[in-house]
């Protein structure tokens, strides 16, 4: 039988490290973020190299797809020598965390209405199986493109072994993602992009939640250049706010979801 939780992960002890973030990234991987790139208007620092520099471990959300063979071509439009597994292969070599963001990215009430419900469960476990010869442990974390699910189907979901990540009010909110909106800060269109920066509508969301004494926060940024510049300042203010970045089964262990 495939193993159906992460290898077990040393407790956080709240006297150590009080204030945790899970920072996660969905839509990956993108060996070009990942690894960095300076093709003009795509030029990244590496996402990788960032965490490593600060210490920071990560949980990424991938989009299984992307580890097939057949990405090969799309992986590589922006090259950098590697292939979009060999990225993922990397991000779990440096201690990072690999996640289910399903196979192929549809959204959830779109592929119900083309396909029916199995063909979503089918979705989501065919990402586990491409995802665990990477890890070695089946995901045990869903996070369904943009946050769409409704009751009838997370229970299905759930009976399958997997934590379903999402924003609603009804989770407790140290268990609830934080939107970055990061996604509103690329392309032509920026009007939806947070003001006066992301930098500051981030620090902003997290200073609300400290305010109704939340210091744990599930953050989700995407592998977009963009958050990879503001990470780079983000995640240093953070730490001087004496937060520590510990990738989401760790977080877990302290959260102890029921």
């Amino acid at each position: 039988l495939a193993q159906t939780s992460p290898k077990a992960v040393p407790p956080l002890h709240q006297a150590s490290s009080p204030k945790i973030i899970a920072l996660t990234f969905d839509d990956g991987p993108r060996p070009w973020v990942l690894k960095g790139n300076s093709e003009a208007g795509h030029a990244s620092a590496s996402l990788l190299d960032l965490l490593d520099r600060e210490g920071a471990k990560a949980t990424f959300f991938v989009m299984a797809w992307r580890l097939a063979p057949a990405a090969d071509k799309d992986c590589r439009e922006i090259d950098t020598g590697i292939t979009c597994r060999q990225a993922a292969e990397a991000e779990h070599r440096r201690g990072h965390e690999i996640e289910n963001h399903t196979y192929g990215h549809g959204n959830f009430r779109v592929m119900q209405k083309r396909y029916g419900e199995d063909w979503i469960l089918n979705d989501i476990d065919r990402a586990s199986r491409t995802i665990q010869p990477i890890t070695g442990v089946k995901p045990q974390y869903l996070r369904p493109p943009d946050w769409e699910i409704w009751p009838e189907l997370a229970q299905r979901i759930e009976a399958r072994g997997y934590h379903i990540m999402g924003k609603s009010t009804t989770v407790p909110i140290v268990l609830r993602d934080v939107d970055s909106e990061d996604y509103f800060c690329v392309g032509k269109d920026l009007s939806k992009c947070p003001q006066p920066s992301l930098h500051d509508y981030v620090l902003r969301t997290i200073e609300q939640r400290e305010r109704k004494g939340v210091f744990d926060h599930i953050l989700v940024f995407h592998e977009i250049p963009n958050s990879v510049e503001v990470l780079s300042r983000l995640i240093p203010d953070l730490k001087k706010r004496g937060y520590t970045f510990v990738t989401l089964a760790e977080y877990m262990t302290v959260e102890k979801p029921s």
